[in-house]
């Protein structure tokens, strides 16, 4: 039985802290040109005062999985987010947090057995290789332990950490930032981080309403939707050059797109 705990009521405020700034950045893919110029745009903002309240006295950088795969920069987007906040500007001493995608996990199934290799291939982990690599060799494409102690060679130590401690999950006030969506049924606590980096339609069409509004990327929408369990922030930039940006202070939501 569900926790009733793990519910609220649909027409309940969502908040997060008091004196916080929220930036959810949907699935870069690649992409450190988007990545880059909204992180720009997230460094105007963080000056703004859009309700007539002081400016944020903490800032929050969430990018919510699959940094990697597909788009040409896999290797440089991994490296900007490695490095956390800027030494200076108004996104100094911001916290910035990088959760793991399916794509990050694919990457991370891979090294772990070769054997995962078409899977991830398929979804665009040969733009990853390459961005670490440089120009495979013929025959490399489908030589996969060849590739597996390729990419290992290649993967900075910095990184190989970096993907591998990529929490799952992250909480601010009423918002539960995941890659992917929760399992419909079940209390939170108790989600598999299976279904968190990778459920689709079970959470997409659901309505159930659980203790925390998600906030998502991984299921490509046209523009950023709120809905009353959920908001979804994919807006597929590897292919349509939108990478969007949910930001949430109070109760108030509003968003940045490239």
């Amino acid at each position: 039985m569900n926790n009733a705990s793990s519910y609220r009521a649909a027409a309940a405020p969502t908040e997060v802290p008091a004196g916080t700034r929220v930036y959810a950045i949907g699935d870069v893919h690649g992409r450190l040109d988007l990545l880059d110029r909204l992180l720009g745009d997230i460094a105007e903002d963080a000056v703004y005062s859009p309700y007539d309240t002081p400016p944020p006295s903490r800032i929050v950088v969430v990018c919510l999985g699959d940094l990697i795969d597909r788009g040409p920069d896999s290797k440089a987007v991994v490296e900007r987010l490695l490095a956390g906040a800027p030494p200076d500007g108004p996104l100094a001493g911001a916290q910035f947090i990088s959760l793991r995608g399916n794509h990050e996990d694919l990457l991370l199934q891979f090294l772990a057995d070769f054997s995962a290799a078409q899977g991830w291939l398929r979804n665009g982990g040969l733009e990853a290789i390459r961005s670490y690599v440089g120009h495979l060799p013929d025959g490399f494409v489908t030589d996969y332990p060849a590739l597996q102690r390729l990419l290992y060679r290649a993967l900075p130590p910095s990184h190989l950490r970096f993907l591998s401690r990529m929490p799952i999950r992250h909480v601010e006030g009423d918002y539960l930032f995941v890659h992917a969506g929760i399992r419909p049924g079940v209390p939170l606590e108790r989600q598999d981080a299976f279904d968190l980096m990778w459920i689709r339609s079970d959470f997409l069409h659901s309505t159930e309403v659980a203790a925390k509004t998600v906030v998502h990327g991984h299921s490509v929408v046209a523009e950023p939707e709120i809905h009353p369990n959920r908001i979804a922030i994919d807006t597929g930039a590897y292919r349509t050059g939108v990478l969007s940006c949910l930001v949430l202070e109070g109760a108030g939501r509003r968003f940045l797109s490239t």
